[in-house]
């Protein structure tokens, strides 16, 4: 169980720097062009491990429905939420908003998941983190106000990877299959369904800064993607979809911390917001009535 947790704080602390990541990529590259990378690069070290390691198989072909369910839920379209979210937002703000990522996991669960019974302190807990989701919106600023579409795309971002936790923990993690192969199977999909939708047109100016090149093959593709999807089915596994989505309330605080450092205007207002937010996960990840049982895959 400590490893478990150990997985969770890495992975939060992972997510929460992708937000700087997304950002300096997407001041010379589409959103669409960013996100192709940063699967690209995730799948690529996935692909070669997943090889030598022989996890892969052809029996795996039957299960192809639930991959690219995935492929669309937590990688091409959550990414693309993110993306297009924060090239219009401040990455402080885009990182708080995906803190909201647990309650999206939390309704979906409470409706298709029956082990998931919500309890009054759950229920409490969503309208709290909602009204930190408004906080953050700002809407009565109207136009002098953060950007609406940007709030937008990220809430969009936080609904479809707080879907694929259910969607892995019902219909993937019954299977056994290791986490390496859900991963690859994953973003080796997304990866095909991107490079048809992408427009490639002046792509190479990410190269044109350093800090977005790597920011995007590293940060955001090799650990925010490739690495993040192993721990992210291994968690999962062990903890079920409600508190492995605990791992969405460490990204919002680094995101926040990563913005006041580089200068990004963080206000009272936000840090109500991040803390609303907080308060309605933390109240939804420890008022859970029954432990779900425990599936484990077999990690090679």
């Amino acid at each position: 169980m400590f490893r478990a947790y150990a997985a969770l704080v890495a992975l939060g602390l992972i997510w929460g720097s992708n937000f700087i990541y997304m950002k300096w990529a997407t001041d010379l590259i589409s959103p669409m062009q960013t996100v192709f990378l940063r699967v690209l690069f995730g799948f690529l070290p996935l692909a070669v491990i997943a090889w030598k390691t022989g996890v892969i198989t052809r029996n795996q072909l039957r299960h192809l429905p639930h991959f690219l369910a995935m492929s669309v839920l937590a990688t091409s379209f959550y990414y693309y939420g993110f993306v297009a979210g924060t090239a219009l937002l401040p990455s402080s703000v885009a990182g708080l908003l995906s803190g909201a990522i647990p309650i999206f996991t939390f309704l979906s669960a409470a409706i298709f998941l029956r082990e998931e019974r919500p309890t009054r302190q759950m229920a409490v807990g969503v309208p709290l983190g909602f009204l930190g989701i408004v906080l953050s919106a700002q809407p009565w600023n109207g136009a002098d106000g953060v950007n609406s579409l940007g709030v937008f795309w990220m809430l969009a971002g936080t609904l479809s990877v707080g879907a694929s936790f259910v969607y892995a923990r019902r219909f993937l993690s019954p299977l056994k299959l290791p986490p390496l192969a859900l991963a690859t199977w994953q973003t080796g999909l997304a990866v095909l369904t991107l490079a048809l939708l992408t427009d490639f047109g002046r792509i190479t100016a990410i190269a044109t800064d350093a800090n977005a090149m790597w920011g995007a093959i590293i940060g955001l593709g090799a650990l925010g993607t490739g690495g993040a999807f192993l721990i992210y089915y291994f968690i999962i596994d062990r903890l079920g979809p409600v508190r492995a989505a605990g791992a969405t309330y460490i990204a919002p605080v680094v995101a926040v911390i990563i913005g006041a450092a580089i200068g990004e205007d963080v206000t009272g207002i936000e840090i109500l917001a991040l803390a609303l937010i907080l308060g309605g996960v933390v109240l939804i990840q420890t008022g859970k009535r029954n432990p779900l049982p425990t599936f484990r895959a077999k990690v090679n």
